[in-house]
């Protein structure tokens, strides 16, 4: 146990599009005061504190690394139909009028600059992941052992998602407003509120992006957090074999 603690001091998550992930070992301070964390359906005994303390630390670390990587590439939002920003459904009417009237470009080119915004934003979340873990307390790191297939999710959300939305609020509204189609559509939109048949849609459109992004964002967690958990090919490293092998 010891060495596999040695080793994983020594290792450093790869740097990300924008942002750098906290290097493992700084999330593992402190992770040898612990007590003893069971791991649930390990074998008794197999698993002990430090071991358990740091596999959900390098666990939380590789999971949001690979989410916030995949992300903050082009096409990170645009091109992944589970996290794809679309078209506002209070809004709906205002682009189905605008395509007729022969503005499908200008319409396509709103959703991708929502999509841009996203991807912009998202390496922000390495910093708030990173103190997350580091603040993590015993009773967290049981939780997320003993809970369900996205419990570190869960937990990321609760801890971060409120500072995440002030972080990536101001990169979607200069992202949305850089664009020039997407001025124009804002333009078409207030035009549109006057028409009886049309009228009355309401969007706060950087409070929109801003909210997909993060659900986007959690959607990703969760998915990289059920492979560590159900997947033996996505644990990468031996501490992570050792804390969640059957």
């Amino acid at each position: 146990m010891k060495r596999r603690v040695a080793l994983l001091a020594g290792m450093v998550v790869a740097g990300i599009a924008g942002a750098q992930m906290p290097r493992l070992d700084d999330l593992m301070k402190g992770a040898q005061k612990l007590p003893t964390v069971p791991v649930p359906g390990s074998d008794a005994g197999a698993t002990d504190d430090k071991t358990g303390a740091a596999g959900i630390k390098e666990a939380l670390a590789v999971g949001t690394e690979r989410a916030v990587q995949s992300l903050s590439r082009e096409n990170g939002y645009f091109g992944n139909a589970a996290v794809k920003i679309l078209m506002p459904s209070s809004i709906q009417k205002v682009a189905d009028v605008a395509r007729v009237a022969g503005y499908q470009k200008q319409v396509d080119e709103f959703v991708l600059s929502m999509n841009r915004a996203a991807e912009a934003a998202a390496p922000l979340a390495s910093r708030y992941f990173g103190d997350a873990i580091r603040d993590m307390s015993l009773g967290d790191v049981r939780g997320i052992l003993a809970g369900g297939d996205t419990a570190a999710t869960e937990f990321f959300r609760g801890k971060t998602n409120d500072k995440l939305y002030a972080a990536f609020k101001p990169i979607v509204s200069q992202k949305v407003s850089e664009v020039g189609a997407t001025r124009a559509y804002k333009s078409m939109m207030g035009r549109y509120e006057s028409v009886p048949l049309v009228g009355g849609q309401s969007l706060d459109l950087d409070d929109y992006v801003t909210r997909k992004s993060l659900d986007g964002l959690f959607h990703m967690v969760g998915e990289e957090e059920r492979k560590i958990r159900t997947n033996p090919a996505a644990r990468t490293t031996d501490l992570l074999k050792s804390v969640f092998g059957k």
